[in-house]
């Protein structure tokens, strides 16, 4: 009988030939022809779409008003946008920080009529307090500080 010859070994020499060969041929086209992308910052703008996305829904709120009214033992706060209409349906919550205390309470302001918010204080509500206003709809958010004597 007679013995075959044996053609695995050429065919793995052929075929890590043909991968160096490919490797360097990749290298030489990548090392003299220039980028082939007709939007440099593609790559970036990829990366920040959802912020961008962002960033349009929170330009609506540069141009909300908040003005703030105490009524009686009830804080009212009117949100309107730039034409001077009332904001609806946004969630607003307050967060108040008093000074002997290391925890800040917060509550969620009700809205009453278009673009009124309230919130109904209790009677240990008195003194200095700090508080955060946070309004929010649709991803575009409004935050002010206040510092209230009551």
């Amino acid at each position: 009988m007679s013995k075959g010859k044996n053609h695995y070994p050429l065919f793995i020499l052929l075929l890590i030939g043909s991968f160096i060969s490919f490797l360097i041929w990749s290298a030489l086209q990548a090392a003299h022809s220039g980028p082939q992308v007709t939007d440099a910052d593609y790559y970036s703008k990829g990366l920040r779409y959802t912020s961008t996305i962002l960033e349009k829904k929170a330009a609506e709120v540069l141009g909300w008003n908040l003005s703030t009214r105490v009524e009686g033992r009830t804080l009212a706060f009117y949100l309107e946008d730039k034409d001077g209409q009332p904001v609806r349906s946004a969630k607003g919550i307050i967060s108040m920080y008093r000074p002997e205390s290391e925890t800040s309470l917060k509550f969620a302001l009700q809205e009453d009529e278009a673009g009124r918010y309230l919130l109904h204080m209790t009677d240990s509500m008195d003194g200095e307090i700090t508080a955060r206003i946070e309004f929010e709809r649709d991803g575009a958010r409004l935050n002010r500080q206040l510092l209230l004597s009551l």
